[in-house]
C-alpha cells in the first residue's frame, strides 16, 4: 500500500479517493469522500489513510484494525462505521490523481 503525498495532492494505490489543496489556501484540503468539508493537512492525511485501508480490507467492528479505524474516524468527527461507509463509496469521476499525479514533490511523511 502506497499513499503518495505531494505539495498539492494525495492519492493511494488502493483507493480511487483523493485529497487536494483548496484553491484558496495552502493550508486547507478537500478529500473526495468528505465532500463539502475542508480539512487541515494532518486531517486530510488521516482521511486518506482511512480510505486506503477501506480500499484493501473488508472493515467492520470485529476487524483487527477496528480500534485504529475508530481513532482515525474520531479525528474526523465521525464514528468508525460512518467513516467506513463514506470511504467505501466510489470516488468522483475526475480525481486529483488524474490531474496532478506528476506534480509536486513527495512528502517524507507519506505512509505505506
Amino acid at each position: 500500500m502506497i499513499l503518495t503525498i505531494n505539495d498539492t495532492a494525495m492519492f493511494s494505490d488502493q483507493s480511487a479517493h483523493t485529497a487536494r489543496q483548496t484553491p484558496d489556501s495552502q493550508h486547507l484540503w478537500e478529500v473526495s469522500w468528505l465532500p463539502g468539508r475542508v480539512l487541515d493537512r494532518n486531517s486530510a492525511i488521516t482521511a486518506m489513510v482511512l480510505a486506503d485501508q477501506v480500499g484493501v480490507h473488508d472493515l467492520n467492528e470485529q476487524h483487527r484494525l477496528g480500534p485504529q479505524i475508530e481513532g482515525w474516524a474520531a479525528e474526523l468527527g465521525l464514528t468508525g462505521p460512518e467513516a467506513v461507509a463514506r470511504a467505501s463509496r466510489p470516488a468522483a469521476e475526475t480525481s486529483v490523481r488524474q490531474k496532478e499525479q506528476d506534480g509536486g514533490r513527495l512528502d517524507p511523511e507519506a505512509a505505506e
